[in-house]
C-alpha cells in the first residue's frame, strides 16, 4: 500500500513539476495558429533564438521537425541564426549545422531578402523578439523583408511578441532627418518613428505596410494571447531570452531606448562587460562625483551607483573606467530617454574638453540638432521641442493598434 501511495505522490510531484517548467504563455498557441497558416507551403523564416517556445525550444526547430511543415530556406538578422555573433560583424550566407538548411543573411551584403531566394518559398514567416526601440536592427529587417515580399507577391506572416518596454508609453524624437527607421529612408513617410515607439512588431510591420509600402504587402500577424497595452513583460510569464549579444537582461532592455545614446559619443556604454547600456563611463570619469551629481535631481525610477568596469571589447577595451551603473528603482516611473540625456549632459558639463557627442547620437536620437542642443539647452526644452513631430506620429501610429 505505501509503495502504490508513494508512486501516486510521485507521479503527481512529476506531473505538477512539469507543469510549472512548462508554463503556458500563449506561445504555443501562437505556434498551432502558425503551422494551421503554413501547412503545406513552403516557408522561409526570418528568426533567431528569441524565437521560442513554451519549452524555451526555438520555433525554426520545431518547425523544421514537424511533418506538416516544409521550411526549405531560413533568413538571418543580425547577430544570425543562432545568435551567435557579435554586434556589427557581417554574415554571409552559410548551412545552419542543426537543419542542414541555408541561412540566408540579412545583415551583410545584403539587407533585403533577393528574388531568386523568395522564389524558393511560398510564404515568409518572422518570429523574432523586439525591444520596441526604433534603431533596433531587427525592426530593419522586418522592413526589408516585407517590402521584398510584398513586390514578390509573398504572403509575410508574423508571430507576434510582448514589447519588453511597454506599449502604453510612446518616447522620444520621432527621426526628422530620414523619415522612417535608421538604415533606411521612406520617401513615401512624412513622418518620422519615436525612438521608443509603444508598438509590437506586429503592429510596426502594419503601419509600415500601411503608410510607406507603394506595393501593399499579404500580411498576417498571429497576436499574442490575452496582451494588452498596460500589460509588463512579468503579467505575460515570458521568461527573457536574450534577442542579442548585448541585451542580457530585461533592465537593459528597458534602458537601452536612451543609453543608446552614448553609442555616438567616447563614453563606453558598458559593452564588453557584463551590464551593457547599464554602466556608462569612460578612464577620465570621477564616478563618485557624477553618481552624487546624477541622483541630487532625483530622476524618477531611477539610482545612479559610482562603478568602476574595464570592457574587454569596444571602446576602451583593457581601459580601466570609471562611470556609473543605472539602477531601475521602479520601472513604471522610468523616463529613459531623459535619464540619458541628463546624464549625457551632465557629463558634457563635468569634461567638456574631454566628451565628445558625435552625429551619431542625434542620429541615433532622431534629432539631428541634438549633438549641439545637449550642449547649450536644458533637457526640459529638449524634449519640449520634440511634441509636435510626437503627435504627428502619434496619429499615424494609432491606425495600426492591435492591443487595447
Amino acid at each position: 500500500m505505501r509503495l502504490k501511495i508513494s508512486a501516486a505522490i510521485l507521479a503527481l510531484l512529476t506531473m505538477t513539476a512539469t507543469m510549472i517548467h512548462a508554463k503556458d504563455t500563449g506561445m504555443n498557441e501562437q505556434i498551432a495558429e502558425l503551422r494551421r497558416l503554413v501547412r503545406g507551403k513552403r516557408v522561409g523564416m526570418l528568426t533567431n533564438p528569441s524565437g521560442v517556445g513554451d519549452d524555451l525550444r526555438q520555433t525554426a526547430d520545431i518547425l523544421h521537425e514537424d511533418a506538416d511543415t516544409t521550411i526549405t530556406a531560413f533568413f538571418a538578422p543580425e547577430h544570425g541564426l543562432r545568435g551567435d555573433q557579435q554586434a556589427g560583424v557581417k554574415i554571409s550566407d552559410y548551412t545552419d549545422s542543426v537543419t542542414g538548411i541555408t541561412v540566408y543573411s540579412m545583415y551583410g551584403a545584403h539587407k533585403a531578402p533577393s528574388d531568386e531566394q523568395l522564389s524558393k518559398i511560398d510564404v515568409m514567416v518572422l518570429d523574432v523578439q523586439d525591444v520596441g526601440v526604433r534603431f533596433y536592427t531587427f525592426s530593419w529587417s522586418m522592413t526589408y523583408a516585407l517590402e521584398a515580399c510584398a513586390k514578390n507577391g509573398k504572403p509575410f506572416i508574423i508571430l507576434d511578441r510582448p514589447n519588453p518596454v511597454g506599449l502604453a508609453v510612446v518616447e522620444g524624437s520621432p527621426n526628422r532627418d530620414d523619415y522612417g527607421l535608421i538604415g533606411r529612408k521612406w520617401e513615401a513617410a512624412p513622418f518620422g518613428v519615436a525612438t521608443r515607439h509603444g508598438l509590437t512588431l506586429g503592429e510596426l510591420a502594419q503601419l509600415v505596410n500601411g503608410e510607406w509600402l507603394t506595393t501593399k504587402a499579404d500580411l498576417k500577424v498571429i497576436p499574442v494571447p490575452g496582451l494588452r497595452r498596460t500589460t509588463t513583460w512579468e503579467e505575460t510569464g515570458r521568461p527573457w531570452v536574450i534577442p542579442s549579444p548585448n541585451m542580457p537582461s530585461l533592465n537593459t532592455a528597458r534602458l537601452y531606448p536612451g543609453t543608446c545614446i552614448f553609442e555616438g559619443t567616447n563614453l563606453s556604454e558598458g559593452r564588453g562587460t557584463t551590464l551593457p547600456f547599464e554602466q556608462i563611463g569612460a578612464p577620465w570619469i570621477d564616478g563618485v562625483a557624477l553618481a552624487q551629481k546624477m541622483n541630487a535631481k532625483k530622476l524618477p525610477g531611477v539610482q545612479f551607483r559610482a562603478a568602476w568596469f574595464t570592457p574587454t571589447f569596444s571602446k576602451h577595451k583593457d581601459e580601466r573606467c570609471g562611470g556609473v551603473q543605472v539602477h531601475i528603482t521602479d520601472a513604471t516611473k522610468l523616463q529613459p530617454i531623459r535619464t540619458a540625456l541628463e546624464l549625457t549632459q551632465t557629463i558634457y558639463q563635468m569634461y567638456p574638453d574631454k566628451m565628445e557627442i558625435t552625429a551619431w547620437a542625434g542620429k541615433l536620437m532622431g534629432d539631428p540638432t541634438l549633438p549641439e542642443a545637449i550642449k547649450t539647452k536644458p533637457v526640459d526644452e529638449i524634449i519640449a521641442g520634440w511634441e509636435p513631430l510626437l503627435k504627428q506620429f502619434k496619429d499615424v501610429r494609432a491606425k495600426y493598434l492591435i492591443y487595447k
